[in-house]
C-alpha cells in the first residue's frame, strides 16, 4: 500500500517538527498538493531544474527539499525566467514541493547534529538556545497487576527522561477506592458497591512535544473503563532546542588535521581555513548554512573552531581578532542531510508497511568550483 502525500509529511514532520522552526521560516508545502498517493519521493537539498528532471525519471510526485523553492512572495508567474520556467515544469508533472529547513536544523537527528556526529563531538550542546520544552508530571493510579504493563506503554512512548537517563518513574503502592455506578462496566468490582483495590500511584514526566501520544498509550494500556490520572506543571527545564551544536573532540588535533577531516566528513572538495594552522584546538562549534552571525556564540562557549558556511571576510577578520578559528566548507555541504532523511523515511515507511520509495537526490547542486 502506497502512502499518501500527506501522510508522508506527518512522518517527516515526526523527524523535524514545524513548531521548531524560526520565525518566518519558508517551510511547509509551497507547491503542488498532498492529497494523492506517492510511490516515489526525492530527497534533495536544493530544488534545480537538474532535480526535477531527476524527480520525473524516477517517478517521484513529492520533494523534500531543505531550500525553499519561494523564498520570497511572488509578484508574478512569467514561465520565460528560470523561477517561473522550474515552477512551471513542477506544475505539469504533478510534482509537489515540501521544505523542510530551520526546523530540521534545529531538530534532534537534524542537520547540526549530523555535523556533530560526522565529526564525532561528544558532551554536545546547543549553540544557540530558542525554545526550552515545557514538561509536566504525570500522576495515573494502575492496579497491582497491571502495572508493567501500563507502565511500560508510558515509558516506551517518550515519557520518563530526565536529563540522559530514560525509564525514569516513581511508583508507589495503596489503596484505591470506588463505587460503579448504573450502566458501568467495571474491570474490577460491582456494580453498586464500594470495592478497595490495591494499587500503585505512577509518576513520571511527560515532554510537552509527547504528551498526546503518551496518553493515547497510556488510556489503551490500562484496564479500567475509566482511568484515574493527573497532570501536573513543574518548574523545570526540559531539553534545549536551538541552531547550531558544540561539543569536544575526541582527542585534541591541529586546526590542518581538522579542516582535512571536515572534507573528508562533510564530502566536499575543499574548505576555507581562519587562523593558524598548527593551533590545538578541542572544542568545535558547528552550524550548518550561513554561520557568520554565530561567531559570538561559538566564543561565548569557549569553542576553538567554528564549523560553518558563507563566512565573509570582515567576519573572518573579527572572529580570528578575537581568537577563534573557523573552517568553512561552503553552503552546500549540508547536502549530507539527503541520505540522513531518506533513509529515516525509508525505515518509518518500512515499519508501516507502506510501499513508498524514498530516494536521495544524486545531483550535485553545488554552485561554487576552486581553480
Amino acid at each position: 500500500m502506497l502512502a499518501k502525500g500527506q501522510t508522508i509529511i506527518q512522518w517527516m514532520e515526526q523527524l523535524a517538527p514545524k513548531s521548531l522552526a524560526v520565525p518566518d521560516d519558508r517551510i511547509g508545502l509551497q507547491l503542488g498538493s498532498l492529497q494523492r498517493e506517492i510511490s516515489d519521493v526525492l530527497v534533495t537539498l536544493d530544488v534545480t531544474e537538474a532535480v526535477v528532471e531527476e524527480a520525473i525519471q524516477i517517478g517521484a510526485k513529492l520533494i523534500i527539499a531543505h531550500h525553499a523553492i519561494i523564498f520570497r512572495p511572488l509578484k508574478d508567474l512569467q514561465t520565460d525566467t528560470p523561477a517561473g520556467r522550474l515552477y512551471e515544469k513542477l506544475i505539469k508533472h504533478d510534482i509537489a514541493v515540501y521544505i523542510s529547513h530551520t526546523n530540521y536544523d534545529i531538530a534532534e537527528g537534524g542537520m547540526n547534529d549530523l555535523m556533530a556526529d560526522a565529526l564525532q563531538l561528544h558532551q554536545v550542546k546547543v549553540l544557540e538556545k530558542l525554545q526550552q520544552e515545557k514538561l509536566q508530571k504525570l500522576v495515573v493510579f494502575v492496579p497491582k497487576s497491571h502495572v508493567e504493563q501500563v507502565r511500560t506503554a508510558i515509558l516506551d512512548t517518550g515519557a520518563g527522561w530526565i536529563g540522559d537517563y530514560s525509564h525514569c518513574s516513581f511508583n508507589v503502592e495503596g489503596v484505591g477506592t470506588f463505587k460503579p455506578l448504573e450502566g458501568t462496566s467495571p474491570f474490577i468490582g460491582t456494580t453498586g458497591k464500594v470495592e478497595e483495590v490495591e494499587e500503585v500511584r505512577l509518576e513520571t514526566i511527560i515532554p510537552s512535544s509527547v504528551k498526546s501520544r503518551v496518553l493515547r498509550a497510556m488510556l489503551k494500556a490500562h484496564p479500567y473503563e475509566e482511568v484515574a490520572y493527573d497532570l501536573y506543571p513543574v518548574d523545570l527545564e526540559g531539553k534545549a532546542y536551538g541552531l547550531g551544536r558544540v561539543g569536544k573532540l575526541s582527542e585534541t588535533v591541529t586546526l590542518s588535521q581538522l579542516a582535512e577531516q571536515v572534507k573528508t566528513q562533510f564530502n566536499v572538495p575543499f574548505v576555507r581555513v581562519v587562523g593558524p594552522l598548527d593551533r590545538i584546538v578541542s572544542k568545535v562549534a558547528v552550524l550548518g548554512g550561513s554561520g557568520a552571525r554565530y561567531v559570538k556564540h561559538a566564543l561565548f562557549h569557549g569553542a576553538d573552531v567554528l564549523v560553518t558556511g558563507d563566512i565573509d571576510y570582515h567576519t573572518a577578520h573579527d572572529a580570528l581578532a578575537a581568537g577563534l578559528c573557523i573552517i568553512d566548507p561552503g553552503h552546500n555541504a549540508e547536502k549530507m542531510m539527503k541520505d540522513s532523511v531518506a533513509a529515516r523515511l525509508q525505515a518509518i515507511a518500512d515499519e508501516q508497511r507502506s510501499g513508498t520509495k524514498f530516494h536521495s537526490s544524486g545531483i550535485a547542486t553545488e554552485v561554487f568550483q576552486m581553480l
